[in-house]
């Protein structure tokens, strides 16, 4: 039997910046070869913080107090900072979050594309070059000479985005792990770019950790799930087991209080104030008196 690719145990962070106020309490979790996993909560569940801590890019005033980030045996958080740089961009890589601020405003496409291609695997300009525009193809872009060389204001939002995918994928990882990557982009297009990453990761048989807080999204893209509340995971599982047969009241909650698309009429239902009363109890939360 082949270990995961990743494996975290007991991950506990905390933020100096707040008091020494945890954000990560225990997380567990592993992420086999090929798999997608979404990491899904709301805004401070710490689905973020993890990321940040794959790709040690944490701020400085959030401090790992314990576990470990075990990628193919080797302890990330152990790592020297020459170590890290070795595997970031070429064994794991990042689809960012917002595609605007992402590129660099005052470098062409080509560049962007090509400068690790160069550096990490050793290839000429020509063939960096080639390799590029075979990229651009791969994420559907329809004239990717005339994309290679643009800067990034001339490109839609959407296009943008492609082109970071691309970037994310060029080296052919091993994990990618994509930061809300739909989160800036509208309905229609959003759904192409989930299509688009699931092909991507298929094709390659890369997997990914996919950080979001649509439920949605999830059925779309995500083999599995880690339900995250205040840095405590909440529920795990396999997608269809989570979304159909949910076993925390949280989880049926908020399965709830999205929307019904066979019932467009019917209003939306809140989280109610007593099951986040629960999940505070349970974490050991201490209440906040007014």
């Amino acid at each position: 039997m082949t270990s995961p690719l990743l494996s975290i145990t007991g991950l506990s962070a905390v933020s100096d910046r707040d008091g020494k106020a945890p954000i990560l309490r225990d997380v567990s979790l592993t992420l086999e070869r090929g798999e997608v996993r979404g990491l899904v909560g709301e805004s401070g569940a710490g689905k973020s913080t993890i990321a940040k801590a794959l790709l040690g890019i944490l701020p400085r005033s959030v401090r790992i107090t314990d576990g470990s980030i075990l990628f193919e045996s080797r302890d990330l958080l152990t790592l020297s900072a020459g170590e890290l740089r070795g595997i970031m961009g070429s064994e794991i890589s990042l689809i960012p979050q917002d595609p605007q601020t992402a590129l660099n405003p005052g470098r062409r496409v080509e560049a962007q594309l090509t400068d690790g291609l160069r550096l990490k695997r050793g290839m000429s300009s020509r063939d960096a070059r080639q390799r590029a525009l075979k990229l651009l193809e791969e994420v559907h872009i329809r004239d990717p000479e005339r994309v290679l060389r643009a800067y990034p204001h001339e490109l839609s939002g959407g296009m943008r985005q492609r082109v970071l995918i691309a970037a994310a994928f060029a080296l052919e990882p091993k994990l990618v792990v994509a930061d809300e990557p739909t989160t800036a982009l509208d309905v229609t297009v959003q759904k192409q770019i989930l299509r688009l990453i699931r092909g991507l990761q298929e094709a390659h048989g890369t997997a990914v950790v996919f950080v979001t807080h649509d439920l949605g999204v999830v059925a779309q893209i995500c083999d599995s799930i880690t339900l995250l509340y205040a840095g405590k995971v909440i529920e795990e599982g396999r997608t269809s087991d989570v979304l159909t047969h949910p076993q925390h009241i949280y989880t049926k909650s908020l399965i709830s209080a999205g929307p019904r698309y066979d019932r467009p009429d019917a209003g939306l239902t809140p989280v109610p104030q007593t099951v986040f009363e629960q999940l505070r109890r349970e974490i050991g939360i201490p209440e906040v008196r007014r």
